[in-house]
């Protein structure tokens, strides 16, 4: 199963196929029922005192990267494996891990695709 990403701020596409909040906390500025999402997961996202700690400062990007990762690893293994799993019921055909981040590069959702994709391997 393919994964992508998309900012919760772009308009949705049939092509995006099962949508998929990765955020902790609910985008600011839209609507619950304003937001086309298939799942929110905020347990694949990083924890609160990480997301604080990183607060979109890009010099701290590869170290949040890396704390990110270890997380995702060992405080919730199941974490991943629920979102795979899910993924690979629907019959959309692709993943879209939706985030509200402002900087397409620095954030949590690149992490977790890249991760995805490596574990595919």
């Amino acid at each position: 199963m393919p994964f992508f990403l998309k900012r919760v701020y772009d308009a949705p596409e049939s092509s995006d196929g099962f949508r998929v909040l990765v955020d902790r906390l609910w985008p600011r500025g839209i609507r619950k029922d304003a937001l086309v999402i298939h799942e929110w997961l905020r347990d694949v996202a990083p924890s609160h005192e990480l997301r604080k700690w990183f607060h979109r400062d890009p010099s701290r990007f590869m170290e949040f990267a890396d704390r990110y990762l270890e997380e995702l690893r060992t405080d919730e293994p199941h974490r991943l494996a629920v979102l795979r799993l899910q993924a690979c019921e629907q019959s959309y055909g692709r993943v879209t891990l939706v985030y509200a981040a402002r900087d397409p590069v620095h954030n949590h959702a690149r992490v977790l695709l890249e991760h995805l994709a490596e574990s595919r391997r």
